[in-house]
């Protein structure tokens, strides 16, 4: 029985870890599988988040009565939506907007996009990294057995996972922006033909994709720390996510993340952290030698 807690804990760990991948997977699967754009600020974009989640909890401590403390990262969590989509937003208007169809340029401006925003979270908040405090009725655990107790924080983020994925299909499949958003991707000549505003239907998309960043930073901030270069250590995993998936297929980056995020926590277990991190790379390769399309190939505006 001991054996069967260790193992369902690394499981239940490698799931947790896996849902804060799928939601930067989900914001670079559209920003990069379906608009073209190769966003090497999304892990920059994810640091915002996980900074605005400590700023909003920051405000509730100094502002607030005590009654009130415990529930700042809720509300940090559509604020770090919003910093991170605005942000995704400017980005769009003022670098990318020029660069549809050119996706090694994209790489290299958003690359020195990602160098600024660096250089700007350490002059706001210095090089070393801050914290967010785990409000108490997110510590604790839930006891399945007497070896195995399922972290609160940890579930908390996977109900976090799941109503992101429901509000994003919500967007994506049944709101009008959404059928435009689908319509601009799949043909964009025809699109705007038909009368679809395609330039503010990208800058949409694109802010879309960045709050998802945002909103996993904040889920990050309550699992560890942040620093300026926090952003780096996720932005590989999330490619590998959209890579393995099948670029610009959104149920490919669901199926990437969570095999991605499971057997690195198994590999890890079984060896170590950088050894599984070695492994995964190589079944990767392997796997692309095999399916270079990914799990579910597709077609879009970015590979016509």
């Amino acid at each position: 029985m001991p054996d069967f807690s260790i193992w369902a804990g690394q499981l239940f760990i490698g799931l947790s870890s896996a849902s804060i991948l799928l939601m930067m997977g989900l914001g670079l699967a559209i920003v990069f599988g379906l608009m073209g754009v190769i966003n090497m600020a999304h892990g920059e974009l994810m640091t915002a988040g996980a900074y605005t989640a400590f700023l909003v909890q920051t405000l509730f401590t100094s502002q607030l009565s005590d009654v009130w403390q415990p529930y700042a990262i809720l509300a940090a969590l559509p604020v770090a939506f919003l910093v991170a989509a605005v942000l995704g937003w400017l980005m769009e208007i003022s670098v990318i907007r020029f660069l549809y169809g050119r996706p090694l340029e994209t790489l290299l401006a958003t690359w020195g996009v990602s160098l600024i925003m660096q250089q700007g979270f350490r002059s706001l908040f210095g090089s070393n990294n801050v914290s967010v405090s785990t409000p108490d009725w997110l510590t604790g655990g839930v006891t399945l057995t007497p070896d195995l107790q399922l972290p609160t924080v940890r579930l908390f983020i996977l109900g976090l996972v799941l109503v992101t994925l429901l509000g994003l299909f919500l967007v994506l499949y049944r709101s009008r922006t959404g059928l435009m958003i689908r319509a601009a991707i799949q043909n964009r000549g025809m699109s705007a033909a038909c009368g679809v505003p395609t330039r503010r239907i990208d800058a949409i998309t694109f802010a879309l994709g960045s709050g998802l960043a945002g909103l996993a930073g904040c889920a990050l901030s309550l699992i560890g720390s942040v620093g300026p270069s926090s952003g780096q250590n996720y932005i590989v995993d999330a490619f590998m996510v959209v890579v393995v998936g099948g670029v610009g297929n959104l149920a490919g980056a669901i199926v990437g993340a969570f095999g991605i995020g499971e057997l690195q926590a198994g590999l890890e277990y079984l060896s170590s952290a950088t050894m599984g991190k070695v492994l995964i790379f190589g079944l990767i390769i392997i796997f692309l030698q095999l399916r270079p399309a990914g799990l579910f190939p597709s077609r879009s505006r970015a590979l016509d």
